[in-house]
């Protein structure tokens, strides 16, 4: 992790890349204190180079790691399932619907190709559509109650 520059090396990550990614502020900050706080009780060998370690000091598996976020996941009662995948999900998503570019997502991702990043313009659609009636002018249909054109609003 580089707190200096806000990015963090992710090695072998999903489709077995290797990527650096930006990492916020308050995520630096968890990381850090368990960084600094809890991994150095866990760790049992000082060479050990993953970041989060199981109950026996060495580096957590994805599987074991995926178990751990669906358990915590399940215990929010948030209405949704899943695991690790999920948080790629919706900060791909959030993104989207916070106005990045779809090309800047794809790199956070990792993605080889465009097609696979539009998946999750597909979900951000609900927060376009709540953008465009907001903003734009001709979305809301207005009917003047004085003018009677013969049409009832359901036909027009």
């Amino acid at each position: 992790m580089d707190y200096s520059r806000g990015t963090v090396f992710i090695r072998l990550g999903k489709g077995k890349k290797d990527r650096v990614v930006p990492i916020g502020e308050r995520a630096q900050h968890w990381v850090k204190r368990y960084s600094d706080e809890v991994r150095p009780l866990m760790v049992n060998d000082a060479s050990e180079e993953h970041l989060f370690l199981g109950l026996a000091g060495g580096g957590m598996e994805k599987p074991a790691l995926g178990k751990l976020v669906a358990d915590y996941i399940a215990a929010a009662n948030i209405g949704k399932r899943g695991s690790c995948h999920l948080f790629r999900h919706t900060c791909a998503t959030l993104m989207l619907e916070g106005g990045a570019d779809i090309r800047f997502v794809q790199e956070q991702l990792g993605h080889a190709s465009l097609e696979s990043t539009q998946v999750y313009t597909r979900v951000a659609i609900t927060k376009l559509l709540q953008v465009h009636r907001a903003t734009h002018p001709g979305a809301v249909l207005e009917i003047a109650a004085d003018v009677d054109d013969g049409l009832t609003e359901e036909a027009v």
